[in-house]
Order: C-alpha cells, then structure tokens, then sequence
C-alpha cells in the first residue's frame, strides 16, 4: 500500500505554491503547466468523491459530524491512487472529532507544512472568502472555523490558524518539513532545494531552477490569466494576487494588526514575525 504526504498549511498561505513547484520539479516540463493540471499531481482531501465512496453513496446533506467520521476511511482510499506515494493537499487541522483523527497517521508517509505570517494571510483570506478584514481576523481566531461544503467538496476543520500551526508543527516521530511562506519567497535555492531534499529527491541545480522559475508567482499569475483557474473563488477577480510577504503595514489598521497579534502572538514569535 502506498501512503500519503500531506501538503498542508492554513488556508491562503503558499499552498499551491508548494504544490505548483512539486509539480513542474517532478514532471519537469519545458515550460509552464496551467494550474489546473494539479489536480492531476495532488489530491484534495476535501473532493466530495472521496466521501461518497467511504459512504458508499451520496453524502450530500451528512452533517460535518457525518462527514469527518468519514475522514480516516477516504484517506485509506486515496492510498490506492497511485502505487507511489501520494500527495494530497490539506488545509485541515491534526487532531480528532469525537475520538476520530482528522489526519489518518497510520497511512501517512510525512508531510510538508507551510507557515505564514498571519498579518499577510488576513489580507489575501478576506479577499479569496468574500470577507472584511476585521470578519476574517475574527474568523482566524475561531477554534472551530470550517472550510468548504459546497457541492462538490466537503467541511474541512481548520480550526484557528495558531490551532492549525501548532497541530502540525508540533507532531513528533513522523517525517514533517516546515517551511516559511517568507523564505519561499526570500531564500528560493535553498529553501526548495531543501523541499526536494526531504522528499529524497536530487535534481540537479538547472532543473531545480527552473521548477521555482516555472512556480514563480509572476508566471502562476501569467497562467491563470492565460488558462484560468478552478480555485479561483468567486469572491475573488483573480486566484494569484500579490503574492508578497510584507503587505500588512500598509492594508491593516493599528487596531486590526493589535488584534491578530493578541490572537496569535505566541506562534507568531515563534516562526519570527515577532
């Protein structure tokens, strides 16, 4: 049985940057892929295809309780999608619901988590749900805040992102990599090349280039606009914006920047955004 690397990270924080640069690194095409070609190199654990076959039938209608009893049973499932391990993308918290774990660590081979800081990710969540920044603070520092239900994707528990950070960053015994938005940003060579690096993988420098050349935020941008992108948010004009670490001093009021750093101070030290 094959088994599952996370690719995880609290909603709207460098997720499918990772996932753009795995792709383009293992595939290694001569140029650029459209973003919807990663739904053929990752999987979601939030599809609703998933649910329904655990369930055996629609799960339409099951209540969250319903369906993250479900969970563990869908990621066994994904194992069989590949005889390799598989990537799944995942912005749900590690934890459990009812004494059922949100992350099945008995078919999980490691993960990559992405952090970043939540000053920036205030300002890029408001914008992909549709929300004012002071509703997505208050939302970011809701303990049980939930994503997705739509039709064809299901409820992920995300929790607070303080919650999420430390769910995953503090697992133990497991192979986890966690990398810095920032630094994906800053320190490119070294901080994919140390990406491919956990995952065993050696590609020389030219390839490893041209993957975070390939992933880069300007190319992404240039794509979507090109070919779109299915997770654009209809909230949203466009799924790839800034992509800058850094925008919070000139967005956020003093009022709403007191309040995230009340809300999450300890983890924001932590990760040096204090």
């Amino acid at each position: 049985m094959a088994a599952l690397i996370w690719l995880a990270s609290y909603p709207k924080s460098g997720n499918t940057w990772l996932r753009t640069f795995l792709h383009h690194l293992l595939i290694n095409p001569p140029a650029p892929l459209p973003p919807d070609s990663l739904h053929r190199f990752t999987l979601g654990d939030h599809h609703r295809i998933w649910f329904d076959k655990a369930a055996g039938r629609s799960t339409a209608g099951f209540s969250l309780a319903e369906i993250l009893q479900l969970r563990p049973k869908t990621q066994v499932l994904m194992t069989g999608a590949s005889a390799d391990s598989v990537f799944v993308k995942t912005h749900s918290m590690v934890g459990t619901y009812q004494g059922v774990p949100l992350i099945n660590m008995e078919v999980t081979a490691g993960a990559i988590y992405v952090v970043r800081d939540p000053r920036d990710v205030v300002i890029s969540a408001a914008d992909h749900y549709g929300l004012g920044i002071d509703d997505m603070i208050t939302r970011m520092a809701d303990r049980d805040a939930t994503i997705g239900g739509q039709q064809n994707q299901v409820e992920v528990r995300v929790g607070d992102w303080s919650s999420n950070v430390e769910s995953w960053t503090g697992q133990t015994g497991r192979g986890l990599l966690v990398v810095r938005y920032e630094d994906m940003e800053q320190k490119p060579l070294k901080t994919f090349g140390a990406i491919a690096g956990f995952l065993g993988l050696k590609p020389p420098r030219e390839r490893l280039e041209r993957a975070i050349r390939f992933s880069s935020f300007k190319v992404s941008q240039n794509q979507e606009a090109q070919h779109g992108f299915a997770e654009r948010s209809q909230h949203s004009a466009r799924f790839f914006r800034i992509g800058k670490s850094g925008q919070w001093p000139g967005v956020l009021t003093p009022e709403q920047v007191a309040r995230i750093e009340h809300d999450h101070g300890a983890v924001m030290k932590r990760f040096g955004y204090l």
